[in-house]
């Protein structure tokens, strides 16, 4: 069975050699075990479990929720019904922020469309609603 030091590890996972600290603190890898010489040593089934966390992160989940599906993934017993629900609540987190996205960027077009860029920045209605009132740029 190959084992990795903690700097073949990250290299083999994509991630930095403090991510996998890190992840070791927030109780997503196992302590490894360590060689005589206090070295950690890490098998291929962390390799693994780092490209899980990594593509988790990628989708969307947050380290809570991946220790969540760490543990289903643990528990043969588990539905799939559950990863299906805490997916399908993810996609509806995901809808929220692409919503709250769209809405940002629709008010922040609205006020750019209000000022041509001419003129003093007195009066600009981008600075003004940031400052919460509301004017109209096209006066000057």
């Amino acid at each position: 069975m190959a084992t990795f030091t903690i700097g073949a590890l990250a290299k083999e996972a994509h991630i930095g050699v403090e991510t996998v600290r890190f992840y070791e603190r927030q109780g997503l890898l196992e302590p490894p075990q360590r060689k005589g010489s206090g070295y950690r040593q890490y098998d291929e089934q962390t390799v693994q479990l780092l490209q899980f966390i990594r593509r988790a992160k990628q989708l969307g989940f947050t380290l809570k929720e991946i220790k969540s599906l760490i543990a289903l993934q643990s528990d043969v017993a588990a539905p799939r019904s559950e990863i299906r629900r805490q997916s399908l609540q993810k996609i509806a987190e995901i809808d929220a922020k692409i919503a709250d996205l769209q809405r940002m960027r629709s008010d922040l077009k609205s006020l750019v469309d209000q000022c041509h860029g001419d003129g003093s920045i007195q009066g600009c209605p981008i600075l003004d609603a940031l400052h919460g009132m509301d004017h109209d740029c096209h006066s000057g």
